[in-house]
């Protein structure tokens, strides 16, 4: 699972398509392996920096 990335992520910043909260999503990424994920939620970077922060 370390060689997959998921590119087409929302979180709970993309207004009706999106739920999961960024935190989360990052937790779930490391436990499952992955060295890789995106963030691609719609028409903003509201989550950009709380992604930033929690891929650290």
């Amino acid at each position: 699972m370390a060689d997959f990335a998921h590119l087409h992520v929302h979180s709970e910043y993309s207004l009706l398509d999106g739920l999961s909260k960024i935190p989360k999503l990052v937790t779930q990424a490391k436990i499952m392996g992955m060295k890789h994920i995106a963030l691609t939620d719609h028409g903003a970077l509201y989550g950009a920096i709380k992604f930033y922060k929690s891929c650290k």
